[in-house]
């Protein structure tokens, strides 16, 4: 985080309350927080392609990590034109190897004959150690594991997947109550004030 000083002395001179002292404070700290934020973003230079929405729906979301893609031309070609859905796609693990299977990724229309399967199994490049605890999660049951988007970092295809376990239907219903919920509060106190 980047830190900002500021003379007090040169504030006050200009701004004689000290409410108003307080307010440029925070008015420069909060741009200063802004740019930093967009230097992160900007750093790492990284564009979401797809997301699995119904995954925080239909699944409780437990370990996160981020997983490289092996690809063929044509697939990378058709990620960086947005053609990908994750809807029925999982993560499966052999012992050895991670998979992403049924990810849809369309045939590139410019490809001619060299095009590509779109619903093959893709490698995940993942360390050693990653698949072992991977592996040991998914034993237990009811739990499987899911890609949640695939974005492009630093012109790089790349999954994040989680370890997940699936709701049940009333798991669902109090959920959408609690987000209910949440939002009549928030529009009460919007109206009070």
């Amino acid at each position: 985080m980047l830190f900002l000083q500021i003379n007090f002395n040169e504030v006050s001179s200009r701004l004689k309350s000290p409410f108003f002292r307080t307010v440029a404070f925070l008015r420069i700290t909060q741009r200063v927080i802004i740019c930093d934020r967009m230097k992160l973003i900007m750093a790492e230079n990284i564009k979401v392609v797809a997301t699995n929405r119904k995954a925080k729906h239909d699944y409780f979301l437990f370990e996160q990590l981020e997983a490289g893609l092996v690809l063929h031309g044509s697939e990378i070609k058709s990620i960086r034109a947005g053609q990908v859905s994750l809807k029925e796609a999982y993560v499966q693990i052999d012992g050895q190897e991670a998979w992403l299977v049924d990810a849809h990724i369309a045939p590139y229309e410019h490809a001619s004959h060299f095009n590509h399967d779109p619903r093959r199994p893709r490698k995940l490049l993942l360390n050693r150690r990653e698949i072992d605890r991977l592996w040991d999660e998914i034993r237990i049951k009811g739990t499987t594991i899911i890609p949640l988007r695939i974005y492009l970092k630093n012109g790089r295809a790349k999954v994040e997947i989680a370890v997940a376990k699936g709701k049940k239907q009333y798991d669902k219903r109090q959920t959408i109550a609690k987000r209910d919920a949440q939002r009549e509060i928030e529009r009460q106190i919007r109206q009070k004030y």
